[in-house]
């Protein structure tokens, strides 16, 4: 299980490579919702989201020959993004591998930084293609089954401890699990009377049915939210979120969506739907606890754009 003592020794390394985001009061969810809302703005972060922590500390922790042989890394979007910017800014050599729903823009983002970008139909292919490249040499620097990613994710929990008022609740998004491990982790040892809650989307449940199952199981992704859409969680973020986490809930993409407006329209910020899914889970805390509770949100990231909205939106019956 990852500590308090690798969480901090990974914000040292980190410091100086990546922005500690604000940590603020939103005046405009806590009217939406009754209750005090505080927000920790990882989509401030550099690349748009969390990653850049993970993908930052694998990369400062290679030897010079995993450096001289490069690193490849998997993706639905934010961490391949994360991979391939902090890579060319420590001069690492990257390859990442996307499948082909991954959002335009990560794609170009990940070229345009000067990683090699290698396509695949789906996430299990992707998963499929990235092991056998790491069989031919290159590093993995994998989103979240590896425990120098989840200690460099643990330091947004680090810094929301350190930075935020009293909280009783704090709503996490979960793909693989590496932010929610990482940041259930800093939390119990900082602020061990807070509880940690998971957010899911149906289609992308990996988290929720490898809780029901007893361990870690393959899942059909269907989910609209390819940021979270990992195949299966890993055996020590599933650990982390066991023995750590309250309970991991699961919103329909509709209420993300929904959400991603609702975070733009009150609380003036431009989210993805891995974010955007927070506020409905929120909502459902509220019914289900009552108002006296005061929640933090991590707001994973903001690689949305407009079109990528706009079709959402349609597609939903949202305009």
């Amino acid at each position: 299980m990852t500590g308090i003592t690798q969480i901090e020794a990974a914000a040292g390394r980190i410091a100086g490579h990546v922005v500690r985001t604000p940590t603020v009061d939103s005046p405009g969810l806590t009217a939406l919702l009754g209750v005090p809302v505080t927000t920790k703005l990882e989509l401030l972060q550099r690349t748009g989201s969390f990653k850049a922590r993970g993908a930052t500390a694998k990369l400062l922790s290679l030897s010079e020959a995993e450096r001289a042989a490069g690193v490849v890394a998997v993706s639905g979007g934010n961490h391949g993004v994360a991979v391939a910017v902090m890579a060319a800014a420590l001069d690492v050599k990257a390859t990442v591998v996307m499948p082909r729903t991954a959002p335009a823009r990560s794609l170009a983002a990940a070229e345009e930084a000067g990683a090699m970008v290698r396509l695949t139909d789906g996430m299990d292919s992707a998963f499929s293609l990235v092991t056998e490249l790491r069989d031919q040499g290159l590093t993995l620097v994998h989103p979240f089954d590896d425990p120098v990613v989840v200690a460099a994710q643990g330091t947004v929990g680090l810094e929301l401890a350190a930075d935020a008022g009293e909280l009783t609740d704090v709503l996490v998004s979960v793909g693989g699990g590496g932010l929610i491990a990482g940041v259930a982790a800093a939390l119990r040892a900082l602020r061990p009377g807070v509880r940690v809650w998971g957010v899911e989307t149906e289609g992308a449940e990996a988290m929720s049915r490898a809780l029901a199952a007893g361990g870690p199981r393959p899942v059909e992704l269907s989910s609209v939210v390819t940021t979270l859409s990992a195949p299966s969680v890993s055996r020590l973020t599933y650990d982390h979120v066991r023995e750590l986490v309250t309970e991991v809930l699961v919103v329909p993409d509709r209420e993300a969506i929904e959400g991603c407006l609702a975070l733009a329209e009150h609380a003036k910020l431009w989210t993805e739907p891995a974010a955007g899914c927070l506020l409905p889970a929120a909502r459902r805390l509220v019914d289900r606890i009552g108002r006296d509770i005061r929640v933090g949100l991590v707001v994973c990231g903001g690689n949305a754009t407009p079109a990528d909205m706009a079709a959402w939106a349609d597609r939903f019956g949202l305009r």
